[in-house]
């Protein structure tokens, strides 16, 4: 399956980065970058950082440096103020592609039928897309997307943070007719990383020791905003969903975005009991295996580890 990954590393994005690279299932044919975790220049700089790091040659290209309508939202609380903060990284080898983000995605949906959207950020970069483009939104097979939340919100009691830094992004992404699958806070809260799994990263290799200090720099800020006691391993959900459904459990309900309210914007309004009567537009991952996950990531893992 061909990919494009849009993200804002970021931690869990850097996670996400390394799966889909890793596994052969996927072809990775760009990593698109937008301002979420941190600001463009940072999360362009992280994306090619990670990927140089495990010398995998992915062209990344710089997406939007701010939302389509809103002022600029990042999480330095969470991921420190450089987006990857907790371990020193190599320069990057590679340089960035100089063609924007939606452009190149405009350019492989016209290359291939069947390009499947994998956005673990704020959706700036994939609704500019669909304004931008609209006689190439049908040749989008999926997206599969990290955000939202039903039963609760990570950034105010009800929005999660995706959706929260361009809720009007997240809005023209969900109307778009394009099917999705949506990884909300619900089910990426049960793929918890600890100790234990930054041990065993420790275990396979020096590269695989810097991941290890991602992984407890993101732990120790989940502890001191969430007082959560591990890593939640969010935007990897999208890409192993891609390669292992049979992990997840899902449901196909109709979702909206809250823009307006004043209690409730960036609240992915998700109709659990039909009460709209409206058709569903998202398949909404609601339960994961944590222990088939890890599994399979280590798996994937060991294959970068080898290069």
């Amino acid at each position: 399956m061909r990919i494009v990954l849009d993200c804002d590393p970021g931690h869990d994005d850097a996670f996400a980065i390394l799966l889909a690279a890793a596994s052969r299932e996927i072809e990775l044919l760009g990593v698109t970058t937008v301002v979420g975790n941190s600001y463009l220049e940072n999360t362009t700089i992280n994306a090619r950082k990670i990927l140089d790091l495990f010398d995998l040659d992915v062209p990344v290209f710089p997406g939007c440096a701010k939302p389509l309508l809103r002022n600029i939202v990042v999480a330095p609380q969470i991921h420190g103020q450089s987006g990857l903060d907790g371990a020193t990284m190599p320069p990057p080898k590679r340089s960035i592609e100089k063609i924007h983000a939606v452009d190149f995605i405009a350019q492989m949906a016209q290359k291939y039928y069947d390009l499947i959207l994998v956005p673990t950020g704020p959706l700036t970069n994939i609704a500019l897309f669909i304004l931008k483009y609209p006689k190439l939104v049908k040749r989008i097979s999926t997206i599969v997307l990290m955000g939202g939340g039903i039963a609760f919100g990570n950034v105010t009691p009800v929005a999660e943070f995706n959706i929260f830094a361009d809720a009007e992004a997240a809005k023209i992404v969900f109307k778009s007719g394009i099917p999705i699958v949506m990884a909300p806070l619900d089910l990426t809260h049960q793929v918890v990383a600890t100790e234990r799994e930054a041990e065993k990263l420790r275990s396979m290799g020096e590269r695989f020791q810097i991941m290890a200090d991602l992984l407890m720099f993101f732990k120790s800020t989940y502890k001191n905003v969430f007082n959560i006691d591990g890593a939640i391993l969010h935007d990897p959900c999208t890409v192993m969903y891609l390669l292992h459904p049979e992990i997840f459990e899902s449901q196909d309900y109709f979702v909206d975005v809250e823009t307006k309210g004043e209690l409730t914007y960036g609240q992915t309004v998700v109709d659990v009991w039909r009460t709209t009567g409206n058709t569903p537009n998202a398949k909404v991952l609601l339960k994961v295996n944590r222990e088939k996950f890890f599994d399979i990531l280590f798996e994937k893992f060991g294959s970068l580890s080898r290069r």
